[in-house]
């Protein structure tokens, strides 16, 4: 399968940058000059952005579609990291280390749009709109934050503990104490992102119905029918 490439047309970075919290506070003229430096990939479901051990200097932000960036264990078992979805971005990574590979895999689960700008673009945008850096630096310390207690939680948690604790941190706190979330992944995603097998996980969700503290519902979406008592049910 063929990835084909195309200017991303300044006009258009609402298509794009605009979705991007580093880049969309920034004012119109300005992030018509980022869209100017960026160029659109197309990729088909199952094709690769980037593998591991791959060198790259680009900065890639989600336009359309659905990426999933995982790791392979020394035993060839799949660790998802996390789910891109429009306006996330990935290889922040290599932008400040030149000679750096990736570690991970970013691949395509649907067909996707990519806009990338390369290295020195970014780094020169990062010079002169000190913004960008702050709200670069935020994201990367998020996920930090977030593979630290995701690490942290599959050594010592259990599972249904690790699945609990990932329905509540996709509750906003305006949903209240009885919501309906809907899931950011599919269960075997969610098996993998939680250091375990989808048939597990598939059990835990169905102790969880079966103990009235959950509804599962079309679309994935989950009734959740006290955030109080599914917390409590973990410890």
């Amino acid at each position: 399968m063929t990835q084909y490439t195309q200017p991303h047309a300044a006009g258009d970075h609402s298509a794009c940058i605009r979705l991007v919290p580093i880049f969309n506070h920034l004012e119109e003229s300005s992030m018509d000059r980022i869209a100017g430096k960026a160029h659109t990939k197309h990729y088909q479901k199952g094709e690769f952005l980037f593998r591991s051990q791959e060198k790259d200097d680009a900065l890639y932000i989600v336009n359309r579609g659905k990426v999933r960036i995982y790791r392979l264990s020394n035993s060839g078992k799949e660790q998802l990291v996390r789910i891109l979805n429009p306006g996330d971005f990935t290889g922040e990574w290599t932008l400040f280390n030149p000679d750096a590979v990736h570690e991970e895999y970013a691949e395509a689960t649907r067909d996707t749009s990519v806009c990338m700008i390369q290295q020195h673009d970014v780094q020169e945008f990062l010079k002169e709109y000190h913004a960008i850096s702050l709200k670069l630096l935020g994201e990367m310390s998020q996920r930090l934050e977030s593979s630290g207690r995701q690490t942290a939680q599959v050594a010592v948690e259990s599972v249904i503990t690790r699945l609990v604790l990932f329905l509540a941190e996709n509750v906003e706190p305006e949903m209240g104490n009885s919501p309906t979330i809907t899931l950011p992944m599919a269960k075997k995603d969610i098996a993998s992102y939680l250091g375990t097998t989808p048939e597990t996980i598939s059990r835990k969700f169905g102790e969880l119905e079966d103990e009235g503290l959950i509804q599962q519902l079309s679309g994935k979406k989950i009734k959740i029918q006290d955030l109080d008592d599914l917390l409590l049910y973990s410890e």
